[in-house]
């Protein structure tokens, strides 16, 4: 029965979507869908910080614009990026086409975590396998590019950032200057941030809440000859006393080092257009820990430590009607967590454990993508890649420890990983077609691999990796139609991913658990299939040279074998934003809700969450001041200080309640 209802849902989200929407005459602009489901997000640059009600707000808030990303929050911080409903582990998060890992076994550090929006200038999201040059993937992929000044004019430039929040007390400060020139430039920009404990709707302190982050980045080039350059950066991000209310650990220390150095060379050859290498290296380091934790059963500490180091090799040509890119790259990454429970008693012995066990992941990617451009009305894009992907675990004691659990266990194991996609896109007129059909594949993450007794406080069990495991696999299929005239511009979009051997933790009653006071222990395992649909809908007028009206309607559905409806699933969602722009100045009425959220998995520690709807209000001024341009916003979120929680809140954490903010940005 689950099976015939999810098929009937999947019909009618794709087709007769469309056809609604065919019927409607709706669409968010042809240009939207000529990027071959690429959705990019501009982050630093003057109209960013005016269309955004936050310009001053975490990386997070931005990404949480994006269509197929939804952010699961287990705090005020560093929240996880789900792209299409899934989980990390099944995207790919990059920043400047680096890979990164992450270092914490719960998820409390995702890469997004370590950039500033100060240092990024957009947000590149690719839907499923489409683009995916960075690894394989089957959710799909965000690229987080960096900002830097680049070579040009003579010039100096710089910015100052301020800004408060009322309801955590946030304090933000920041800067940069940069330095241009034809031959060399040079840019440095830190922001620094501190929050306290942030309220709920009704006034309800959220203990454990509070962060405080300092990050620096840097940027720097050199012209070698007319069409030769190299450039290095650097990222250097630390977060302390990080809260996490959802979770019973808090994070005493949060640090990454990351730094490349890229050669550029420009007009190779007629049909080389661009050759770009890039190596680079970063260093994670997360400690977990409860000491400000008043009570607990037993005391522990639980550190983690990644370090990648890597390459790509890029080359951008043109032939005829083909515009090609092609991408060699490689990496290894090493990452090692561990867990010590501190006796309760004297005389009594610490306990102490590996986590993950060093496990070493070797990876080689070869990626080709071709636009070919059929006619001025047609085109069609095909890529394809394939990897090597190989995992060795290097402590003796973790291996030995998983080997309990798995006697054939070898100490390395090396998978092939496949992927590729098609797509056509149609533009007639206002009207713009788009069917793409991919499928991609990827290996275990580390913990769902290799991972020890690692609890997972939304359900409560303890997880035992699985290294036996297979590869898992997705086709997926998306079409969207776009139509745009005068004032109106629409757009719906559909995706479906049909994925098998697909990876979820299933009881096993035969174990005992770690955690005191746990379910269980849960042992990763592959279920035959899981489904999930994408249905997402926008209706953008331009009422006048001043007034803008967008407006977003979204809903996931995800049902697997064995467990049946998959956790953290978007219910109908939608949104709605009014801005009026006069001269300097710019007024924004925002409102955005979820349905009742009440297809869920109580297995997994999902619950019923009531319907919502809150409302935001937000103006902004450009000035000058002794011919310094100056931009400040100010602006109330959560207006009617509203208690709620969403799908993506990790154990229904409310979130905050009526938020006064100001931000404050100047240029000179």
């Amino acid at each position: 029965m689950c099976k015939k209802v999810f098929g009937g849902f999947l019909i009618a989200a794709l087709f007769s979507g469309l056809l609604s929407l065919a019927q409607k005459q709706a669409n968010h602009g042809t240009d939207s869908l000529a990027r071959h489901l690429d959705e990019v997000i501009i982050i630093t640059n003057k109209s960013a910080a005016q269309k955004y009600e936050k310009p001053l707000g975490s990386i997070e808030s931005y990404l949480e614009k994006s269509e197929c990303v939804n952010m699961v929050r287990r705090g005020a911080y560093a929240w996880e990026p789900y792209v299409n409903g899934m989980a990390s582990e099944r995207s790919v998060t990059t920043i400047g086409g680096m890979r990164i890992y992450a270092a914490c076994t719960d998820k409390m550090d995702p890469v997004t975590s370590y950039v500033e929006v100060s240092n990024l200038s957009k947000a590149i999201i690719h839907n499923g396998t489409s683009g995916a040059s960075t690894g394989s993937t089957i959710a799909g992929s965000i690229d987080l590019q960096p900002t830097k000044a680049g070579f040009g004019e003579r010039q100096m430039k710089g910015r100052g950032l301020l800004g408060f929040e009322s309801n955590n007390g946030q304090k933000i400060v920041g800067g940069g200057i940069s330095f241009s020139q034809p031959k060399w430039y040079v840019d440095v920009n830190t922001t620094f941030r501190n929050a306290g404990d942030y309220h709920a709707g009704g006034g309800q302190e959220i203990l454990y809440s509070q962060f405080t982050k300092w990050n620096f980045a840097a940027n720097a080039g050199y012209k070698l000859g007319e069409h030769k350059e190299i450039e290095a950066s650097l990222i250097y991000d630390k977060a302390t006393n990080v809260g996490y209310p959802a979770l019973p650990m808090d994070v005493s220390l949060a640090k990454a080092f990351i730094g490349s150095l890229n050669y550029t060379q420009h007009h190779i050859s007629s049909t080389i257009h661009l050759w770009e290498t890039k190596i680079y290296h970063n260093d994670i380091t997360h400690k977990m820990d409860d000491s400000k934790r008043p009570y607990v059963p037993i005391r522990m500490d639980m550190p983690g430590k990644s370090r990648t180091t890597g390459f790509y090799s890029k080359l951008v040509g043109e032939s005829g009607n083909n515009h090609w890119i092609s991408t060699l790259s490689g990496h290894q990454n090493q990452s090692r967590a561990d867990m010590t429970m501190f006796a309760n008693a004297p005389g009594q012995k610490d306990m102490y454990m590996l986590t993950w066990p060093n496990v070493f992941t070797n990876y080689l990617d070869a990626f080709v993508t071709d636009d070919i451009a059929l006619s001025e009305k047609f085109s069609i894009n095909i890529s394809t890649g394939i990897a090597v992907h190989n995992n060795v675990v290097k402590d003796t004691f973790g291996l030995e420890s998983l080997q309990i659990f798995y006697p054939e266990m070898q100490r390395s194991r090396t998978r092939v990983l496949t992927r590729a996609s098609i797509a056509t896109q149609y533009v007639q007129k206002n009207w713009a077609f788009k069917l793409s059909v991919s499928y991609g594949t990827r290996a275990p993450s580390v913990s769902e691999g290799y991972g020890f007794y690692l609890f997972n406080s939304f359900d409560g069990y303890d997880y035992i990796g699985n290294p036996m495991m297979r590869n898992e696999k997705s086709t997926s299929l998306s079409a969207g139609v776009s139509y745009s005239k005068g004032m109106l511009m629409t757009k719906v979009s559909s995706s479906i991913f049909y994925i098998s051997d697909y990876i979820v933790g299933v009881p096993n009653p035969q174990l005992s658990g770690m955690t005191i006071g746990g379910n269980g222990v849960k042992v990763y395992q592959q279920v035959s299939w899981a489904r999930i649909a994408n249905v997402v809908a926008d209706v953008n007028l331009h009422l006048s040279d001043n007034w803008q009206w967008n407006n977003n309607f979204g809903y996931r559905r995800g049902v697997a074998a064995l467990i049946g409806n998959i956790p953290f699933i978007q219910p109908f969602s939608y949104s709605s934003d009014l801005g009026y722009k006069y001269k300097s100045y710019g007024i924004n009425i925002s409102m955005f809700g979820n349905a009742r959220h009440n297809l869920i998995n109580p297995q997994f520690g999902e619950r019923n969450l009531p319907p919502f709807v809150v409302f935001n209000l937000s103006a902004s001024k450009q000035f000058q001041i002794r011919k310094l341009p100056l931009m400040a916003k100010a602006g109330v979120e959560n207006l009617a200080d509203t208690y709620y929680a969403t799908f993506s809140d990790w154990n229904a954490i409310p979130r905050m309640g009526r938020n006064f903010y100001f931000n404050l940005i100047v240029s000179f």
